[in-house]
């Protein structure tokens, strides 16, 4: 599941279009991606689902143009401001904000990635509906989860759909720009997508 057409196609030359994935678009933001994923899986027989595409990476953590397969997938921002601060959903009783993933996919999939040369990293994947745009919403994010690597939009909404239909989920990004301050001049776009086909195309290898 990507969340637009680039990421998805950027996926679809790694795998060479292999009929072996099925590749769609999950939406931007977590709601869509969740409506979206349920669809599909309603209508199928999947094994696995990924949230793929790109992310903004924690500086020292996920540098620019390398991949990061999430430890685990959070939904950074879901829960209530208090006059303590942040309150997550866990911490009201309404729920969880965390999704597990498997771990022996990660390390299996981080290991081919890492002897296919390319730079990868794993830890936890933020989803958020605002993307951060300066250093005190990036502070305040490393500070709430500590560890985080990435932030993107829809990893959690494809999570917890794959969750709700018992189906094990991955999610890998990699990285176009830094979390913080909002500058475009400085991202790496092209970069970021080249190494989403590259991993992708390890994807092909590994997942049998």
């Amino acid at each position: 599941m990507t969340a637009v057409a680039a990421e998805r196609d950027a996926v679809v030359r790694g795998i060479r279009g292999s009929s072996r994935f099925d590749v769609r678009l999950a939406g931007v933001g977590s709601a869509t991606a969740a409506a979206n994923t349920a669809s599909a899986l309603a209508k199928g027989d999947y094994s696995l689902v990924i949230s793929a595409g790109i992310g903004g990476g924690f500086v020292g953590r996920a540098e620019l143009g390398s991949v990061v397969i999430a430890s685990e997938i959070i939904a950074a921002d879901l829960g209530a401001e208090t006059p303590e601060g942040f309150c997550s959903v866990d911490e009201l009783g309404f729920g969880s904000s965390r999704v597990p993933v498997e771990s022996n996919l990660v390390s299996l999939i981080t290991d081919a990635l890492q002897q296919a040369g390319l730079c990868v990293h794993t830890g936890p994947i933020l989803t958020v509906t605002t993307v951060t745009g300066s250093s005190e919403s990036a502070a305040m994010l490393d500070k709430r989860v500590p560890g985080a690597t990435v932030e993107a939009m829809e990893g959690y909404g494809v999570a917890v759909a794959a969750q709700i239909y018992s189906v094990p989920v991955l999610e890998i990004r990699t990285i176009s720009n830094a979390v913080g301050p909002r500058d475009r001049s400085a991202w790496k776009m092209k970069e970021a997508f080249e190494a989403l086909e590259a991993a992708s195309s390890i994807l092909l290898e590994v997942l049998t």
